[in-house]
């Protein structure tokens, strides 16, 4: 996707992080209790040409279609909700397909069979014309009752937090980008990260026949040895919220001005990321962003789309991007080893008075370490693991 953002039909300050929408138009979830949302069943508020009569407008259909597929039990409701030839990216693997995604749903189900997914805010921008981007803030939280990508059940309790970015026309998801925090998971479940990352890196490498696929062009571009250029200026019909974000992102991660944190961010700013990490204030997101700089010395991170919504009190803006980088230098994942690391991330700020206060960012940590600890044979298709040749030290030689 184009990360310039759809010209004229970005919403207007109808909804807030913190209080309820108008009744006239899209409403969002934080601050609404679930029930409201099936009170708005069958009020139509916008024009969703295709749509099952269900659905009041674009939020409400986010928020209840998912309901209506994992509380509800109603998986096969995916091919009402799906396109058959819809695809879903993740760092891992594109899905290709209603019934993959019918298939996979299924698995997670009989794995959490009591999975609940709380809809924590839906960020949207576009139209019944050009189709509609969601932006799906989640949190999941089920207990480990059967068997799961990970293994046999645990019988623990996870809580998870996950982004899903749709498009959506006539009534049909076409295109997805997810990205669930798998570490959290895995930790939650007891499970010893290092030693399953090694494992499923494997055997992943080998059903796709090598390593992790990387972004095709340079993920930051540059003119030689000059450094990275600034963005420039905003663009005609941005929100200058969005703007913000945008140049923030940029200048902090691929331009490595860090005293642009403090510039650009609240000093009680809130961040929380992957493994449910929460950091308080701009000197632990500084140590924070100083963590991965350290691990990837040419990390460069791309800005794939952004769009905004006004709330009461602020905007928030939802940015999907790409990470990328050469793990090279000591990090918490172990020593560097010279892969190439690659993921799809999304993050919702908060923009309060010209600064950010809060980021929420989610991507699968679990696939770095995966990438990381795949041990070399396993990118050769058909290979085999080398068997250990070292002398067992508990035996006399």
């Amino acid at each position: 996707m184009s990360d310039e953002p759809i010209d004229d039909v970005t919403p207007s300050a109808d909804t807030s992080a913190l209080a309820n929408g108008a009744a006239d138009g899209p409403v969002a979830a934080p601050g609404r209790h679930i029930e409201a949302f099936f009170d708005d069943d069958g009020v139509r508020r916008q024009v969703l040409e295709g749509f099952d009569p269900i659905y009041a407008d674009i939020v409400h259909y986010i928020i209840r279609c998912t309901h209506r597929i994992w509380e509800e039990g109603g998986l096969g409701r995916i091919y009402d909700h799906y396109a058959h030839n819809s695809v879903i990216h993740t760092t891992d693997q594109d899905i290709y397909g209603s019934d993959a995604v019918v298939a996979g749903s299924a698995r997670t189900m009989a794995a959490f069979p009591d999975l609940l997914l709380y809809g924590d805010d839906v960020v949207w921008a576009g139209d019944e014309k050009t189709g509609y981007h969601t932006s799906h803030r989640l949190t999941h939280i089920g207990t480990n009752l059967g068997h799961s990508t990970y293994g046999p059940p645990t019988g623990h309790k996870m809580r998870r937090r996950a982004v899903a970015h749709c498009i959506v026309k006539d009534g049909y998801i076409i295109e997805e980008w997810l990205a669930r925090d798998e570490l959290a998971a895995v930790r939650a479940l007891g499970l010893d990260e290092i030693a399953l990352a090694r494992e499923l890196g494997a055997a992943e490498a080998q059903a796709r026949g090598g390593p992790v696929a990387a972004v095709p062009s340079a993920p930051v571009q540059r003119r030689g040895q000059l450094p990275p250029e600034p963005l420039g200026d905003r663009s005609p019909g941005m929100p200058a919220a969005e703007h913000l974000v945008r140049t923030a992102i940029h200048d902090i991660w691929n331009r490595r001005r860090l005293d642009q944190i403090a510039e650009r961010f609240a000093p009680n700013l809130t961040a929380v990321t992957s493994t449910n990490r929460t950091l308080h204030g701009v000197g632990a997101y500084k140590q924070y962003v100083l963590e991965w700089l350290a691990a990837c010395s040419d990390l460069g991170l791309v800005l794939d789309h952004t769009m905004a919504n006004e709330r009461q009190g602020g905007w928030v803006v939802a940015t999907r991007w790409i990470l990328e980088g050469t793990h090279d230098g000591p990090s918490p994942w172990g020593p560097p080893t010279g892969r190439r690391l690659r993921t799809i991330g999304f993050t919702h700020h908060l923009v309060q008075d010209g600064r950010i206060t809060a980021e929420w960012t989610v991507y699968d940590e679990f696939s770095i370490l995966k990438q990381i600890h795949t041990p070399d044979w396993a990118f050769t298709p058909g290979a085999r693991p080398v068997p250990d040749t070292e002398p067992d030290e508990d035996l006399p030689t």
